[in-house]
């Protein structure tokens, strides 16, 4: 019962801090739209149905049903199609009014990790007059009838599409960036607070015998000559200190000397129970598969592995958990998002794998994309783990938090409609064809017209959505487990 509820506890911590993270990208783009006067109507975590919300000024704030989404409507975010027509009101969500308001009055525009919609009352007569057009004529047509928040007489000025192209720029890219800071918070945690396992200079284990590489053997036999760290009488829990005189800063330092060493007697010094105590240590030649840099196993062209000779005593160190200094964590956090932008490139083909792992007999990619269903199932693995302490899995939901949010801050600077990235690249577009046109001497061209983007908006969403389906089904079926 008591794993159950931990599990249970692992599920809830996922969902409440991705629920927590969503609402924070959304205050990333709240304040500087609130700073650079747009009017912004609705601040809302999650989707489906409103389940409280209060206003407090001109903008709503509430909490809907599913927290796995969320949006601030911003007043004219579509400029108008003719000069003079009133500017549309939009959202930075695409599901949420969508379901409660209906196809006319709910259009997708933009994407933040969840969902985006513009919503608003259109008259009859406009519906009337657009009836006739169809197909992607007809999805922009409907987009700039979806109106949920006229602006009234004398706001005109606080629409968003007015902003320069600098300014909405930092709103589109506030959500992303506060999804960034978010992760250096809960890697600071991991590396800082925790620390990171490096092997210590205390023997974690002592072999009875040594083994020669690609040997199958798992047993020691008799025959079998003894490890010479079990010959020179070492044990589980000696702390090297020295290699003749020479005091031993890590265990990378003291394998280097074993490896450099074969046949040749050492003396090492070692603190066992609190007493320091030295050992005559000779390391014989061994066979040892070669590693890279990465720690993977090098072979040759025909596909074997790649040894070399070496001193080997036949001891292995013991994991301590190291805090890493502050300034450790911005590298940390640039290799994963170089790992998740290493994902997203390849997302196609891993997509075909997770087919192929859920509809067949293949096995489920550890590092590859998982739907928030498989991370809050590995959460509640890792969390209802009775063998691994509270701290190590404390440590691992808070990285795995960590790394949510660096996949939020990636996959929302992608420069598509209708997600933060393609936002911020009209922006760009805008400005150099603005610049160019004065430049050249020509008449403004004014905003670029985004409704016209609706069209490759629904295709996104739908490509999306069947990825989600597809992932949510593979996480249900044929889940990735780290933990057998």
């Amino acid at each position: 019962m008591i794993d159950v509820l931990l599990y249970v506890l692992g599920i809830l911590i996922i969902v409440i801090g991705l629920a927590v993270s969503i609402g924070l990208h959304e205050i990333g783009h709240l304040i500087p739209a609130k700073l650079f006067g747009v009017k912004v109507t609705q601040y809302m975590v999650g989707f489906g149905k409103t389940i409280w919300s209060r206003t407090k000024g001109e903008t709503e704030y509430g909490v809907k049903m599913l927290p796995l989404g969320g949006y601030i409507a911003m007043t004219g975010m579509y400029p108008p199609q003719k000069p003079g027509e009133a500017p549309r009101a939009s959202t930075t969500g695409f599901l949420n009014s969508a379901v409660e308001e209906g196809p006319l009055r709910s259009r997708p525009t933009h994407y933040d990790s969840d969902a985006h919609t513009v919503e608003g009352p259109a008259s009859e007569a406009q519906i009337s007059e657009d009836e006739p057009r169809r197909g992607i004529a007809g999805l922009v047509d409907d987009a700039r009838l979806a109106s949920a928040d006229t602006i009234t007489v004398g706001e005109e000025h606080r629409t968003f599409y007015r902003l320069p192209a600098w300014k909405r720029i930092i709103i589109m890219l506030g959500g992303p960036a506060m999804n960034l800071v978010l992760a250096f918070v809960f890697f600071a945690i991991v590396l800082v607070g925790f620390g990171m396992p490096q092997s210590s200079t205390t023997l974690g284990q002592v072999s009875e015998c040594l083994q020669p590489a690609g040997s199958t053997k798992t047993t020691c036999e008799a025959g079998d000559p003894a490890a010479p760290a079990a010959a020179a009488g070492l044990l589980p829990g000696d702390t090297v200190v020295s290699v003749n005189s020479t005091p031993i800063a890590d265990w990378e330092q003291f394998r280097e000397l074993v490896s450099a060493s074969p046949g040749t007697t050492l003396q090492v010094g070692i603190v066992r129970d609190g007493s320091e105590q030295v050992r005559s240590l000779t390391p014989v030649a061994n066979e040892r598969a070669v590693v890279d840099a990465q720690g993977t196993v090098v072979t040759d062209a025909s596909g074997r592995t790649v040894t070399e000779r070496v001193g080997m005593v036949g001891a292995t160190p013991a994991s301590e958990m190291v805090p890493q200094p502050i300034t450790a964590v911005p590298a940390y956090v640039g290799e994963n998002v170089e790992r998740v932008a290493g994902v997203i490139i390849r997302l196609p083909q891993r997509m075909v794998d997770t087919w192929n792992a859920a509809f067949g007999a293949e096995e489920r990619d550890p590092n590859g994309p998982m739907s928030v269903v498989g991370v809050g199932r590995l959460a509640g693995e890792i969390v209802s783990l009775d063998e691994a302490p509270v701290a190590a899995r404390a440590q691992t939901v808070i990285g795995l938090l960590g790394s949510l949010n660096v996949a939020l801050f990636v996959f929302n600077l992608l420069p598509l409609m209708p997600l933060d990235g393609g936002h911020v690249l009209g922006a760009l577009y805008e400005s150099v064809k603005r610049g160019i046109a004065k430049l050249r001497g020509k008449p403004d061209p004014g905003p670029i017209d985004t409704a016209k983007m609706v069209p490759i908006t629904f295709a996104v969403v739908v490509v999306l959505g069947a990825m989600t389906v597809l992932l949510v089904y593979a996480d249900l079926v044929k889940p990735v487990t780290f933990f057998g």
